[in-house]
């Protein structure tokens, strides 16, 4: 059997959307390499409830 590869799902939430205190979430499903970056990923996306771009960090 092969090996699972060093590959994971990881889910962006927006951070600023969650302070603001506005329904619904800013949500982002990617992929990273943990053995490359092992620390949370922290990215700029667009967010289109603010319709700006706001910081995305790992969730979970």
């Amino acid at each position: 059997m092969a090996k699972r590869g060093n590959r994971v799902q990881v889910i962006l939430e927006c951070t600023e959307h969650k302070a603001s205190g506005e329904r619904g979430t800013s949500r982002y499903i990617t992929t990273k390499n943990k053995k490359n970056s092992p620390d949370r990923m922290e990215i700029k996306k667009f967010n289109s409830v603010l319709k700006k771009m706001t910081v995305h960090k790992e969730i979970k």
